[in-house]
């Protein structure tokens, strides 16, 4: 008998700029409801942000457990094209050259879609979803979207602890355009609210049976469902329709990240739910999925660090004028300095360790750190007799900072800081989610993956550092 399947770890990544839609309404002089949606910063993509939700599910299995067998990446707001946007996160969460990188993307209903199908498959699979949500100022997506990402990592009991155990679900899919962006256009456009309501709805409920039929429970055996989709008035009346409780959506806190929303609302509830509660996860996207799961005893011993909840309440508000500038939306005077020459493609071939993974190396005689790595130790002089040493996980502390008003930025000024990490090494690191007015020598410094700068169509990816939090 094969060995059941589900959830082996979870993580999410809200980022730390958030938007209040009453700076909307006060910028363009139009309602735009309450509360605060999520704001990727300018140096986050879903990329950046798949990275940061990976590496907390990846640390909730602990530092001896085995890596996952795929990475599977899903996002509408893909940096590249041609090119696996998958691959970067490999990188970066220095995976072995065996375990597969691959995309799914292109519609919302993919990021549903890439789980269930980890979920049904035989191997383990770490599938990550992110979503940036650009609209058009003063309208829907622009207030009622969220920027986030979500990691779940999937196996079966053979991998290791089940924190939710996957007992089954059902799909129901249709042809109808409610949503819709052709390549090239910055945003997406909607039919009429009623229609997609009309389409929804029946779909919902027969998927909804589906599922409860093919796992032998009924709605009283369910404790909370997760409901969610872009399409507001279709997901209201879908959830109100099932007979369960339903759990918050998060739309006045975060907003709605597409994408990563499914993966994000699941990893908040099982961020609080207790050993034996049943959980449904509905999608409407293009059709409806529907997912459920029975958290398990070791749920207590494998959520991540960071909770979606408490994610949510560390924050800092951005202006809406610089959140339209990041998205692109308003064009702004450029840094009067030279922009920056675009990445070379085979010196972070050569370096990619360095680059995308943050490794440095020790010196096997002296036990000194390099950052970045060397071949020649700096205090013995021997040559070749290093040790890798990874450092994304390393915490330091700020020995001494500048903030640099005249160094290229797409969001000046740069506070640059120099930094020991514990347990050696020490290098300069451009900081991120900080105040330069707040920034103190002493203050604890943790590592994050980032986008540098974009010259010639090429993303800089590299890694920054930002205060510790919790």
């Amino acid at each position: 008998m094969s060995a059941s399947r589900g959830i082996l770890a979870y993580g999410a990544h809200v980022p730390y700029r958030r938007l209040d839609r009453a700076e909307i309404a006060a910028f363009l002089g139009t309602p735009a409801g309450r509360g605060h949606r999520a704001v990727a910063s300018f140096d986050e993509d879903a990329v950046t942000m798949g990275v940061a939700a990976a590496r907390s599910a990846l640390a909730a299995t602990g530092p001896d457990a085995a890596g996952p067998d795929a990475v599977w990446l899903s996002t509408v707001a893909a940096p590249y094209l041609d090119k696996t946007n998958a691959t970067v996160l490999h990188a970066a969460l220095r995976l072995d050259g065996s375990v597969p990188a691959l995309d799914f993307g292109g519609a919302q209903r993919s990021a549903v879609g890439a789980l269930r199908t980890a979920l049904e498959a035989g191997r383990s699979t770490l599938v990550v979803s992110a979503d940036v949500r650009v609209g058009r100022p003063g309208g829907p997506e622009d207030g009622g979207g969220g920027d986030a990402a979500a990691a779940v990592l999937v196996g079966s009991a053979d991998d290791g602890p089940l924190v939710a155990e996957y007992l089954g679900g059902a799909t129901a899919t249709a042809e109808f355009t409610d949503r819709w962006r052709t390549p090239g256009d910055a945003h997406s456009r909607t039919w009429e609210d009623r229609f997609g309501e009309q389409a929804y709805a029946p779909l919902g409920t027969a998927a909804w049976a589906d599922a409860l039929a093919a796992t032998g429970l009924t709605a009283d055996d369910v404790d909370i469902a997760v409901v969610t989709g872009l399409h507001a008035r279709a997901v209201r009346k879908v959830g109100s329709s099932l007979g369960v409780a339903v759990a918050d959506d998060r739309s006045g806190d975060v907003g709605n990240s597409g994408a990563a929303h499914p993966g994000l609302l699941l990893a908040d509830v099982l961020d609080g739910a207790e050993p034996g509660t049943v959980v449904a996860l509905v999608v409407l996207a293009d059709g409806c999925e529907v997912l459920l799961f029975r958290t398990t005893d070791a749920l207590a011993d494998r959520r991540p660090v960071r909770s979606v909840a408490a994610q949510v309440a560390d924050r800092v508000d951005v202006p809406y004028a610089r959140h339209l500038s990041w998205r692109g939306t308003l064009a702004i005077e450029p840094p009067n300095r030279p922009a920056p020459n675009r990445a070379s493609s085979s010196a972070a071939l050569r370096r990619t360790d360095w680059k995308h993974g943050f490794v440095g190396s020790t010196d096997r005689t002296t036990g000194v750190t390099h950052l970045p790595p060397s071949r020649v130790g700096i205090a013995g002089g021997a040559v070749d007799d290093m040790d890798p040493a990874p450092m994304a996980d390393a915490v330091g502390t700020i020995a001494t900072f500048t903030v640099d008003r005249l160094a290229y930025s797409p969001s000046p000024p740069v506070v640059f800081a120099v930094v020991d990490f514990d347990g050696g090494g020490r290098m300069p690191i451009e900081l991120t989610d900080v105040d330069p007015a707040e920034v103190a020598i002493g203050d604890r410094i943790e590592m994050t993956f980032r986008r540098m700068f974009t010259a010639d169509g090429l993303h800089n990816y590299f890694w920054k550092g930002r205060p510790a939090r919790g």
